[in-house]
């Protein structure tokens, strides 16, 4: 064990974890390339810490402006630079090597203030009434419609083409607590729907656009509707030069580990993503004044086919991540899913969330794993203890893999804090060996076989020379300092162990200093300490029991708790300044050491990409094991339907005392197409949200809240179920509804899941009517599968003339009130096939409100006249319902030939009953046919 220093018995603060940048990103913004208003300028303040998230290439070459084959044109630099007034020597010398802005008074006035954040007006961004932002007052990048539960720490660059090839977009983002970057391209259309969805799943800190993109009077769509979707997450604008294509791929070729480096081959055509890195890393590198290690980042090219699409409305709609009452609480899919025992767990579960798979294949890989830890308890617990032990993997390969450019004292505490951190992670990789050996699915094999790397072993080893087989991390900071002073080895350097046995010396004269004192005035004095403070005179004792109630004069800087009181000395503190200049001088040596040990270590290092992956995993899966042991959760299958038996919404579980009511669910494509009808409060809007929350749930690999359930993979999940206006937007209930469905109606296909509630309300009924009429025949039209929920019965009909639409309704039960002698409504919340019977329970609502018996009366009067004058009665002809039956026949038949697995005697028996069926409707619309002549 290591030397300790001095027990400290007050509560200490939380260890030192690595630094991640954001105070030195809260504390200053730069407009790159253009001048920032007076107003919005905030003071650039030198900061010590090295954060993660910089690049490592120097200088930049802008090419020639072009605006066609897909190459974004650049604009020539400006001449001069505009920084702060107040900036470090080592600010201005990188500031003389990196140009940005324009200092001339013209360029101030003409060009678009720096810090776009919260507009007065989202409609006209180039007002010139942006807020000024504060340092002082804090951040917060939490964006209007999906907010992240997480600290936001992504940057992402986005620039968009122009001329002909406008809509093709380039996005790059790096996490500054993960050392990785992910590109993506793609076309969008003229809702840029694509890129507001991607932006609102990272959860962005800042923005970085081209300034060419927001001029004056002249901005583009996208940067309009960036603004307006990101009202609280700030803008940067950098010099249309600086997204320079050529440049981008040269930082990959530079900075990508070689396990990662196929991704050149995937980007080097698409040179807007490569355009947006190029802008990103010269960026990144600016405000953290460090550069990443050569070969040291994880790059990563994402298309948009592999995940499925979630809107923000939708994923705030159904409460994926936050909470739409109390956004403290975790009534949310996340809480309900969340068991994660690590950082990079709980993000991998977030961005799952988010991005559902589609492949099959993969989700049933992670079903199979669920599986297995669900029936073998060894495996589960062991797998948990271990996991639990880890750190943020991500955020210690950040801060590892950088190269400050300035060696300070801070600088140096961290490397070492961390190479302490890598010790004690790569100490747990045997751990997680043993406890996967004997899994049997492939893909927990897979991730076994992946702690086989030697490259663990050769950077422990490596380790283990320099540092001591004790040093290890720990909680609290006393025990963490105690823990770098003495991480390196004895006889490594002469220097440092005489560094350390004078800091050993100080140490010891503080405990006897305030022995001698606590002997002296004959009080409980004892020793405590804490990062701010460092060695302080901590003691409990009641005032009566003190001279005269007061301390003796030699105790300054006293302050009281109860009868808890902290003190010190002017001894004391000149001790505490010579053990800090005994530590700088430690750190100093001990950070030479390391370097040189992290250089040794850096051709190796990228095993713990895999590792990182490997931890937040396991963790996740784990998680989705945990959630299944406290609910009778069952294991999805994925076929061409989509049918849930007795299943229940997961959160409303969490929140009610007794189980929610479970309820049927069968789609196909034969009946894509369901109509949910009800009185208000039964139950329609929580059915809609427990379908969405299910196939969510299937698509990440976990297990559902049902008896049985059966899936069709959804490549995109619509919702449109809040009521609510937006005053942010000028919209109002109506023309926010409006607003949605266009968006699901330009952006759905065959392959969508649709959720719409209550369309229509917000304008008079014959109008709602008609839009809800209109919007059904369209979505008709695709082989998406649909519920639609409303109160206009008049759409009940629809079922007459298109055969893939079925009737559903929630049953409710009509009882007597003793006590007020009325009868009212007992709902059951089952919902059965069939249009609802109920008619006219908005006047029954009023009815057991507080409005007066005369209005109700007289409403009751009205609404059977207009009734009358509105409904006709819309009968089936004999030859619909005989197309019916040949309908249903047929889509029966197609599913079982493509989904059936049964025996050759169930099969007979089960397509006798199907023939059986079909004549029976037949022989029904016969009669019915009779009847009709009759």
């Amino acid at each position: 064990m290591l030397r300790p220093e001095v027990s400290s018995t007050s509560s200490s603060a939380p260890a030192a974890s690595p630094q991640l940048g954001k105070a030195r990103i809260q504390s200053r913004r730069y407009n790159i390339g253009l001048q920032e208003t007076p107003q919005s300028r905030p003071s650039a303040q030198a900061s010590t810490s090295t954060p993660p998230g910089t690049s490592g290439a120097a200088g930049d070459q802008s090419s020639s402006s072009s605006s066609v084959h897909g190459h974004p044109p650049r604009s020539r630099p400006a001449q001069g630079s505009y920084f702060g007034n107040k900036r470090s020597n080592a600010e201005n010398i990188f500031a003389s090597n990196f140009t940005f802005g324009t200092s001339s008074s013209s360029a101030r006035d003409s060009n678009y203030p720096q810090i776009l954040k919260t507009p007065l007006s989202a409609g006209n961004p180039q007002r010139s009434g942006y807020k000024s932002w504060t340092p002082q007052m804090g951040y917060s990048a939490t964006s209007s419609s999906a907010v992240s539960i997480h600290s936001p720490s992504v940057i992402v660059a986005v620039v968009e083409g122009r001329g002909l090839a406008r809509g093709e977009i380039g996005m790059a983002s790096i996490d500054l607590k993960s050392p990785q970057i992910i590109l993506s391209q793609f076309a969008d259309n003229t809702t840029y729907a694509k890129v507001i969805t991607k932006l609102k799943i990272l959860s962005p800190l800042e923005i970085i656009m081209s300034n060419t993109a927001c001029v004056v009077g002249n901005s583009t769509k996208l940067f309009t509707l960036i603004t307006e979707n990101f009202k609280n997450v700030n803008f940067t604008t950098i010099q249309r030069k600086y997204f320079n294509e050529t440049k981008g791929l040269e930082y990959i070729e530079q900075l990508c580990i070689a396990e990662f480096s196929t991704v050149l081959m995937e980007v080097q055509s698409k040179y807007y993503c490569l355009a947006a890195v190029a802008a990103l890393l010269k960026y990144v590198e600016f405000i953290q004044n460090s550069v990443y290690a050569p070969k040291s980042l994880k790059i990563c090219f994402q298309g948009s086919e592999q995940t499925a699409m979630i809107d923000s409305s939708s994923a705030q709609n159904l409460e994926l991540l936050i909470n739409n009452q109390d956004c403290r609480n975790n009534h949310t899919l996340f809480g309900v899913l969340n068991y994660t025992k690590t950082p990079g767990g709980s993000r991998r579960l977030r961005s799952n969330i988010l991005e559902p798979l589609v492949d099959i294949e993969t989700i049933n890989m992670r079903l199979d794993c669920v599986q297995e830890l669900l029936q073998d308890e060894e495996l589960f617990f062991g797998l948990q203890s271990v996991i639990s032990r880890f750190l943020d993997t991500e955020q210690l390969l950040s801060v590892l893999v950088q190269i400050p450019k300035q060696d300070t004292v801070n600088a140096a505490e961290s490397k070492i804090t961390n190479l302490i951190y890598l010790k004690h992670t790569l100490e747990l990789v045997d751990p997680l060996k043993i406890a996967l050996k004997n899994c049997n699915t492939p893909l927990l094999r897979a991730y076994c076989g992946s702690l086989e790397d030697k490259r663990f072993g050769i950077i422990l080893e490596k380790i283990k020379t320099i540092i001591n087989d004790d040093a290890r991390y720990m909680k609290g900071c006393l025990n963490m300092r105690t823990q770098k002073c003495y991480a390196v080895r004895s006889n490594i350097n002469e220097f440092l162990d005489i560094a350390r046995r004078t800091y050993t010396e100080i140490v010891d004269d503080i405990a006897g200093m305030i022995s001698q004192l606590a002997e002296k005035y004959s009080l409980p004095l004892r020793t405590s300490f804490s990062s701010a403070r460092g060695f302080f005179i901590q003691m409990t004792t009641d005032c009566t029991a003190l001279p005269n109630n007061q301390l003796p004069s030699e105790f300054i800087k006293i302050s009281k708790v109860k009868n808890s009181y902290t003190f010190t000395s002017t001894d004391l503190i000149k001790m505490n300044e010579r053990c800090q200049e005994s530590l700088r001088e430690i750190y100093h040596m001990t950070y030479m050491i390391v370097c040189k040990l992290l250089s040794e270590i850096y051709e190796h290092i990228h095993c713990l990409y895999k590792l990182s992956d490997t931890v937040s995993m396991l963790d996740m899966l784990l998680s989705f094991a945990h959630a299944c042991t406290l609910s009778d959760y069952v294991r999805p299958e994925f076929t061409d339907t989509l049918a849930i038996k007795q299943g229940w919404h997961p959160i409303l579980e969490k929140i009610s005392v007794e189980k929610p009511i479970a309820n049927n669910t069968f789609i196909t494509e034969g009946s894509n197409f369901l109509i949910i009808t009800g009185p208000n409060m039964s139950g329609k809007s929580t059915y809609l949200k427990q379908i969405a929350l299910c196939q969510i749930m299937a698509q990440i690999g976990s297990y559902v809240p049902a008896e049985y359930s059966s899936f069709r993979i959804a490549e995109q999940i619509f919702t449109r179920i809040s009521t609510d206006d937006d005053i942010e937007t000028n919209s109002s209930t109506f023309m926010k509804e409006m607003k949605e469905i266009a968006y699901i109606l330009h952006n759905a296909n065959n392959k969508s899941l649709i959720l719409i509630d209550e369309l229509g309300r917000g304008t008079n009924t014959e109008e709602g009517i008609g839009i809800c009429y209109a919007v059904c025949e369209y979505l008709l039209s695709l082989k998406a599968f649909t519920l639609f929920a409303t109160h206009f019965l008049e759409l009940c009909h629809i079922e007459v003339l298109y055969p893939n639409v079925e009737n559903m309704h929630f049953e409710v039960q009509h009882v007597k009130n003793t006590s007020r002698n009325k009868e009212a409504i007992l709902y059951t919340y089952k919902l059965s096939r069939g249009l609802t019977e109920e008619k006219n329970y908005g006047l029954k609502a009023a009815e057991v409100s507080s409005l007066p018996p005369s209005i109700v009366l007289d409403a009751k009067e009205i609404t059977t006249q207009i009734t009358g004058q509105i409904l006709q009665n819309q009968r089936s002809t004999p030859e619909m319902e005989r197309q019916r039956a040949v309908y249903h026949l047929a889509t029966r038949l197609v599913q079982t030939a493509r989904n059936s697995q049964l025996d050759p005697d169930s099969l007979r028996t089960y397509l006798s009953n199907l023939k059986k069926k079909y004549e029976t409707d037949f022989l029904r619309a016969e009669q019915f046919s009779g009847k009709t002549e009759e």
